[in-house]
């Protein structure tokens, strides 16, 4: 539960940022391990609550990825389990779920939905998995945080958002895309088929999959408890209509592909308006910040500590 912010709320996040946020960042992993990431920047309020601050320095022991050696050997794209769903619109959605190791009768879990980039389209229902997505499908991470997680492929040619992403900016489409709507659909029937916690649905998404984050919550901010969204970009015009969304952003100043500025607009656009957007920006790093993202505890410690506004 989040309380308001405080004075002792302050001086909390105040210290989460100079013990976690400091000046570089070690990142750790098989391969990230001589690797250091410095300056990373919140730019935005940092909106935790004393005791969510607390528990971020008592309980997370690094950021550590949580694949460790013998999962990536073996690969963990076979615990995601494959299936399709035939949409109203006509398309045939493949996607992958990972679902808890031990689900408990009467309980109910969260779920996450993540939205691929536009080197993952295709139709053979794997290549999605590729970024981010096995970072959920760890021992580890099943184990701290037992979770439902929807993988949906867009097809080729086809987008999240039907926009440009190379531009400066865009206007949200009247619609949603047809791989949108149509993961709109799957997610509607997977919140009544499966035991998920409806206060804790989150999305998720890297470049094409980041602009379709910031597109789903304009589109039905109701649906969701938290987003992150990674090298994306959204309409800022929109940003009212999930005010209340805790969001964090995270973008490399370098980045070639996605401007930026894409980004920064949103969380300036949400913050301006009172909202809880929280701002990563990493120096020198060109379009992919999803790896060290992924990797950052943190991250997913912050996203399945949020409850949507009102649940009990």
């Amino acid at each position: 539960m989040c309380l308001g912010i405080t004075r002792a709320s302050r001086i909390a996040v105040h210290i989460l940022r100079c013990k976690l946020f400091s000046h570089t960042l070690q990142v750790c992993g098989s391969q990230q391990a001589s690797k250091k990431v410095s300056r990373i920047r919140i730019r935005n309020r940092l909106l935790v609550s004393t005791c969510f601050a607390a528990a971020f320095v008592s309980l997370t022991g690094g950021y550590c990825s949580l694949v460790n050696g013998a999962e990536k050997a073996s690969g963990l794209e076979s615990r995601f389990e494959a299936k399709t769903f035939q949409a109203e619109n006509g398309l045939n959605l493949g996607y992958r779920q990972l679902s808890p190791k031990n689900i408990e009768e009467g309980k109910k879990y969260p779920l996450v939905l993540f939205l691929h980039g536009a080197g993952e389209r295709g139709d053979d229902n794997t290549k999605q998995l590729v970024h981010v997505a096995q970072e959920l499908a760890t021992d580890a991470m099943l184990s701290r945080h037992p979770c439902f997680v929807i993988a949906p492929q867009a097809p080729d040619g086809t987008r999240w958002v039907e926009v440009d992403w190379r531009l400066e900016s865009h206007k949200m489409p009247k619609q949603p895309s047809v791989p949108l709507t149509a993961t709109f659909e799957l997610l509607e029937k997977l919140k009544n088929d499966l035991p998920v916690d409806v206060n804790r649905v989150y999305i998720c998404g890297l470049s094409m999959g980041g602009f379709g984050v910031w597109d789903a919550l304009q589109r039905q901010p109701g649906e969701f408890a938290a987003a992150v969204s990674i090298c994306g970009g959204g309409d800022p015009a929109f940003a009212k209509e999930f005010v209340n969304v805790p969001v964090w952003a995270f973008h490399g100043d370098a980045d070639g592909a996605v401007k930026v500025s894409r980004s920064r607009e949103m969380v300036e656009a949400l913050n301006e308006l009172g909202g809880n957007a929280i701002y990563t920006e990493y120096p020198g790093v060109g379009h992919n910040s999803w790896d060290v993202t992924a990797e950052n505890r943190l991250v997913w410690d912050w996203l399945f500590a949020q409850v949507q506004a009102g649940a009990k």
